[in-house]
């Protein structure tokens, strides 16, 4: 099967060859002017560019390019924007603030590791590693308890003690080996202590109070776009997902994650379970009862869901809880990253821990997009090993040959730690494992939340995008959406409604039939210097733009409301200026 990009260029070969014999010109530099459903020329300039192209080969294009290869076109074309303004992009979902105590205890505690390294040989650069006896006295020694930072990581070692039931010598043994990086991660999935601290994270922050009764397993990964890679890849490999099996997929959705099943080659066909705003960007129950097939093998979704930013509501989650009783084998993969912006979230691993598959990413909460720090969660009483145990003798002998290099009893060989194994090689399990100062780096973030009974950070994270999603409803003259369910992470606004109700319906359809989502998009680029995300990339309906609330100041999607209202204006001139001639 084609990559993307040997497909994109393969359409606009078959598509520039075409329209030259035609006589035709055709844009091949930047993106499709115009996507008109008959197949006349399009007309409308695409910045400096003057060629044209065929609304066929447009639409191929648009089908191609993914909303993210859109936005990259249009940051380079931003830069230059005819109105000279300053650029601002929307379209980034990497936050614009950062955890600064995490960091400085890291710092801190990696100075205190270096210490007890110093302590057992000392010799210039070179130092050796540290030792466990007595190292809970030389960190409070070495701790300031007056000091911020000192007192927050003294603190969480007392919780961890205290809470956790750790031994502390245990713990700050882990720690600073840990952090020092010297040694591959043992356990391979995980650190034991890091798991026990990551799993409390994740009951506090996304399972509204609720406890996992056959607990969980948690493999810590690079980010949650790996943790994804990894599922879809282990669940091919161990035959549970085969070429041709239906996934669901809950949409509108972030782009690279439509294209997992296609592009990594799995040959699995994906079924729609669609969101819509009739449903305020819940799932509407008759798409949702689509997963009762059991022809449908998995079903995965973002929850808060993104570019919508709305978590599913407790109906929804009742109504899955009664669907899983018809097709017991579902499994549900769920990404909540964006879980911790929507006050007493609960994920749907919290609600359906045996059928579920959890992930999640420290990314856009702690804005550490650039460490790649994220898990995957799983019960202890899942699905997918009971799948496993269910094979034909034929695979699971297969099955066991293979893990045997790795474990001594592959047949009671996990799920999860199958994941981790094949995050590698089978043969390299043992040097499998996310890096050991990622963990412990992912040990403070989650610690700086359950330390304390009330995490002030997470109230300022919460306060700062609910303020920018006010400022940018209010400058575009919009309602507010204040249901409980909206992360308010991102805005997706429907153009095309807003035009309808600014301008009067007559405009809002000359602008569907003379302007393209994309034409709107490269002319605010052109114009304006905005870059926003292409909605139906998402696979949101025609007329939608994502706005990122995550990277710019509040002031920004003030302004970025004027540029976009201003852009409008402009058409509504040339409108305006048509119905002259032909009165005229």
């Amino acid at each position: 099967m084609m990559n993307k990009k040997m497909m994109v260029s393969m359409v606009s070969m078959v598509c520039t060859a075409a329209l030259l014999m035609t006589g035709c010109s055709v844009s091949i530099n930047g993106l499709p002017a115009s996507s008109k459903s008959d197949n006349t020329v399009s007309e409308h300039t695409v910045g400096d560019y003057s060629q044209t192209m065929t609304d066929e080969a447009a639409n191929q294009f648009k089908d191609e390019l993914s909303a993210f290869e859109i936005a990259a076109e249009q940051r380079k074309r931003a830069a230059s924007n005819k109105a000279g303004y300053s650029v601002l992009d929307a379209g980034r979902g990497n936050p614009n603030w950062i955890n600064s105590k995490v960091r400085s205890a890291f710092t801190r505690l990696m100075d205190f590791a270096n210490e007890e390294c110093k302590l057992v040989m000392d010799n210039g650069d070179m130092a050796e590693h540290g030792n466990k006896y007595g190292i809970s006295e030389r960190f409070a020694k070495f701790m300031n308890p007056s000091d911020e930072t000192d007192r927050f990581l003294l603190d969480a070692v007392d919780h961890c003690e205290k809470e956790l039931g750790m031994e502390k010598d245990d713990l700050l043994f882990e720690f600073t080996n840990g952090i020092i990086g010297d040694y591959y991660p043992d356990p391979s999935r995980c650190l034991s202590n890091t798991e026990q601290i990551l799993n409390e994270y994740i009951e506090r922050a996304l399972f509204n109070g609720k406890e996992i009764e056959a607990g969980t397993d948690i493999f810590p990964t690079e980010g949650g776009s790996a943790a994804m890679c990894y599922i879809f890849h282990s669940l091919n490999h161990n035959r549970i997902l085969e070429p041709g099996d239906k996934i669901a997929i809950g949409t509108p959705i972030f782009t690279p994650y439509l294209e997992i099943p296609n592009v990594n080659n799995y040959g699995l066909v994906s079924i729609d379970i669609s969101a819509d705003k009739d449903h305020n960007w819940d799932i509407d129950p008759a798409q949702l009862d689509k997963l009762r097939d059991k022809d449908i093998k998995a079903f995965f979704l973002v929850n808060p869901s993104n570019p919508a930013s709305h978590a599913l509501s407790a109906q929804t989650l009742e109504r899955l809880k009664d669907i899983v009783k018809d097709n017991p084998d579902l499994i549900i993969l769920t990404d909540d990253v964006y879980g911790t912006f929507v006050t007493g979230f609960e994920s749907v691993y919290s609600a359906l821990p045996d059928n579920t598959i959890l992930v999640y990413s420290f990314s856009k909460l702690y804005g550490v997009t650039g460490w790649r720090t994220g898990l995957i969660a799983m019960s202890r009483n899942n699905v997918v090993d009971r799948l496993i145990s269910e094979l034909p003798d034929e695979d699971r002998k297969a099955l066991k040959e293979e893990y045997a290099i790795a474990v001594s009893d592959p047949d009671e060989m996990k799920f999860i730690d199958r994941l981790t194994a094949d995050s590698r090689s089978i043969g390299l399990y043992h040097t499998s494992g996310l890096s050991t100062p990622s963990q412990i780096f992912m040990d403070l973030m989650a610690l700086s939340h359950t330390t304390y009974e009330k995490d002030e950070y997470v109230e300022m994270a919460n306060a700062l995008v609910n303020e920018r999603y006010n400022t940018l409803m209010k400058a575009l003259g919009l309602e507010p959406d204040m249901s409980g369910e909206n992360a308010r992470y991102y805005a997706l606004v429907d153009v095309n409604a807003l035009i309808a109700d600014r301008y009067g319906e007559e405009f809002a359809q000359w602008k569907k039939d003379n302007v393209s989502d994309l034409d709107l998009l490269n002319d605010l680029a052109d114009r304006k210097g905005v870059v926003i995300m292409y909605g139906p990339g998402f696979d949101a309906p025609e007329g939608n733009v994502r706005i990122s609330l995550a990277n710019l100041n509040s002031d920004d999607y003030k302004e970025i409301a004027s540029r976009l209202l201003e852009l409008l204006d402009e058409y509504y001139e040339e409108f305006e200026s048509g119905l002259e001639d032909e009165a005229a």
